[in-house]
């Protein structure tokens, strides 16, 4: 296998113990992705305000939200992050993200940076722990993987 052999979007998957309903519910609002993914995401009238470690904003639209089953907004630097979200049969839920059309100049670190997104969201979902640094001294570009 190929490591991401799509030039135009990157895949992940993860599973998840919990069901999609949860999960979709913590991608979707502000207090969930603030838990997870950014230090405040806020939506308001169909756009998400990012803001990261060490300040960097973005400003993306919600592009589909459909409950329970899949999430996309427009992500930093224009790209279309997609979260579809099945169930696994058991309860929880596999989850696949693509990223698509992501600068070629970018995907090894976003590529990267989404494996940290994802593993952040597994132990916020599924265990109740954030494990960011929230310190805007030691961010990514410091190369700290928790932030």
């Amino acid at each position: 296998m190929t490591f991401q052999p799509d030039p135009h979007a990157l895949r992940w998957r993860v599973h998840l113990i919990s069901p999609p309903g949860q999960v979709h519910a913590v991608l979707m609002t502000d207090l969930g992705r603030a838990h997870f993914w950014a230090e405040s995401a806020r939506e308001e009238d169909g756009l998400i305000t990012w803001v990261f470690p060490g300040g960097q904003t973005w400003r993306g639209e919600v592009l589909e939200n459909v409950p329970p089953r899949r999430f996309a907004v427009r992500y930093v630097g224009g790209s279309v992050a997609s979260f579809d979200l099945a169930d696994d049969g058991s309860g929880g839920t596999d989850l696949t993200l693509t990223d698509a059309d992501v600068p070629t100049e970018h995907r090894a670190e976003v590529a990267a940076g989404w494996v940290s997104v994802l593993l952040g969201l597994k132990a916020a979902v599924d265990f109740g722990v954030d494990l960011r640094n929230h310190d805007p001294a030691r961010t990514w570009d410091q190369g700290y993987v928790d932030t």
